[in-house]
């Protein structure tokens, strides 16, 4: 009998059953995101390279880029967020705009368990802000409890939202917060040895004494919005993590990792921040915005 072609390494076939379980995960989400006043939008597999690049630090090395027939340089998008800058800066929709995205991405890195080269991402966003006092964090709340209700409308109800803020590494060098974003996987000792193949070796310690330390009174108007509106408790439904510092560049607020249970070092299985400069890249004007991505893979898995 003659063998069948494979699939290139990182991309798979979806067998019915895993098919249908996917539907079934993805539709429970969405009931939960169009509660919460999301709507659907879709944007293309493909961009122009230069769309993507320069919006992901050392990650866009892993950014898939080809050259078509007529020369142009594209792209597989990385992720949902890019696009949907490029796409407010398009369409100029009315603010504030809360957006959902289901959808394929791509990216060149070494497969793993739970992690493809090909996988699904359920993306959504706040672009925009009302004229309600404060509503750049309540809106970062309201992501926040939407990741939460989304999971523990699949099963997941021990699942846990870990919360930094980007500003509180300010001054501090990317190559070290990057190093540092890695501690739950690599160990302090591995950090360490990251940290000694920059410039900044000689002052280890000290970046450990702030990254362990950290500033959790940055975050103390979204906890208590987060607790009073939304009824979610700390350490039962979130919790500060300092070292959390997410790889992406485009982060400049709050920012969160979800993780499927009470572990802390546990692979999260969603993540997500504001990002309030991305969308002036692609046009003239500065507009805020915050979202939430879940990689569906991750999300069964961690499934009871």
């Amino acid at each position: 009998m003659q063998k069948a072609p494979p699939t290139p390494k990182g991309f798979r076939d979806i067998t019915p059953t895993l098919a249908q379980k996917r539907r079934e995960v993805i539709g429970k989400i969405v009931e939960v995101l169009e509660d919460f006043e999301f709507v659907p939008i879709e944007t293309p597999t493909i961009e122009f390279a230069e769309t993507l690049k320069g919006k992901y630090g050392e990650e866009e090395k892993l950014i898939y880029e080809f050259t078509d027939r007529g020369g142009r340089r594209l792209a597989l998008r990385y992720d949902l967020t890019v696009p949907l800058a490029r796409y407010v800066a398009t369409h100029n929709p009315p603010l504030p705009f809360r957006r959902y995205q289901i959808g394929q991405v791509f990216r060149g890195e070494n497969p793993q368990h739970g992690r493809y080269r090909e996988f699904t991402q359920v993306d959504f966003d706040t672009v925009g802000l009302t004229e309600e006092r404060d509503s750049t964090i309540e809106e970062d709340a309201k992501i926040i409890a939407t990741a939460l209700k989304s999971v523990q409308n699949i099963g997941l109800k021990k699942a846990k939202m870990a919360i930094n803020d980007r500003r509180n590494f300010s001054g501090i060098p990317i190559e070290v917060v990057r190093a540092f974003d890695k501690l739950k996987k690599i160990g302090i000792e591995g950090v360490k040895a990251e940290i000694g193949k920059t410039k900044y070796s000689k002052d280890f310690e000290n970046f450990k004494y702030l990254f362990t330390t950290g500033k959790k009174s940055t975050l103390t108007s979204l906890f208590k919005i987060l607790k009073d509106k939304y009824k979610l408790t700390e350490d039962g439904d979130f919790f500060f993590e300092s070292t959390l510092a997410r790889g992406l560049d485009y982060y400049t607020g709050a920012i969160f990792e979800l993780k499927p249970n009470d572990d802390p070092g546990s692979l999260s299985i969603g993540g997500g921040g504001r990002y309030d400069s991305l969308i002036g890249m692609f046009s003239k004007k500065q507009i805020p915005a915050v979202g939430f991505s879940f990689g569906v893979d991750r999300l069964i898995e961690s499934i009871p």
